[in-house]
């Protein structure tokens, strides 16, 4: 099954052009078979994402937050909704434990090769402490925190996914693959794909925690492969 892991639309995301109608239509056409909504400027009502999602038929639509945090920003699963605190990873580490959430670093190296003049890596913050090597980055405490690395990111460079995903190939982490869209253009760019049918939020919660996924790209150019930049 594929599923998007990182979308945002306009409902819940203010940076976002990218409409709940939009977003099922296009994945529709592209064939996408669900997506997870990490919204980061509030999370939909329960029961209104709940109505919508029912409505969707064969498009599995999972709540989801992506949350900025002073090492950067998490996706997660598990969680519809903000609780005190979890802007510090730590707090959030233990929130996501208590309830069975499930927590995967974004975008980890975005930025750092082709710096952007006040756009740091939100991993490092200061160019001064950027790592060199690969050895270096496996050192940030963030790797011991999180669940999985998003290692195919629709919003990064080539070498920034192959920096992220060395790094977690390195440490025995899981990968997944989101777009990171927030409109139509490159929805299904970065997937994650799972080898068994998914009906519900709970059962992708599940799949999550199994580790019984991978992460792929061109979905939406109908040329879906394997990601495997930087691993070996």
């Amino acid at each position: 099954m594929i599923i998007d892991l990182h979308v945002h639309t306009s409902h819940g995301s203010g940076d976002s052009s990218l409409s709940p109608q939009e977003l099922v239509a296009e994945a529709r056409r592209i064939g996408l078979q669900g997506a997870c909504l990490t919204e980061h400027s509030g999370p939909w009502d329960r029961f209104e994402f709940q109505r919508f999602a029912s409505q969707q038929d064969g498009l599995l639509l999972v709540p989801a937050l992506e949350v900025e945090t002073e090492v950067g920003h998490i996706t997660l699963f598990g969680l519809d909704k903000y609780v005190g605190g979890i802007a510090k990873l730590q707090e959030l580490r233990r929130v996501a434990e208590a309830c069975g959430a499930y927590v995967v670093l974004a975008h980890p190296f975005r930025n750092m090769f082709h710096r952007i003049p006040f756009s740091p890596n939100l991993l490092y913050r200061e160019v001064s402490r950027y790592p060199d090597t690969v050895d270096d980055a496996m050192g940030h405490p963030v790797f011991q925190l999180v669940d999985a690395i998003e290692v195919a990111n629709g919003g990064n460079t080539d070498e920034e996914n192959a920096f992220a995903s060395e790094v977690a190939h390195r440490l025995g982490k899981p990968m997944v693959g989101g777009s990171d869209a927030h409109s139509t253009s490159g929805l299904g760019r970065c997937v994650t794909v799972f080898p068994e049918p998914i009906a519900t939020p709970e059962e992708f919660l599940q799949a999550l925690h199994a580790g019984l996924f991978y992460p792929a790209t061109g979905l939406n150019v109908g040329n879906m492969q394997p990601f495997r930049n930087g691993a070996h």
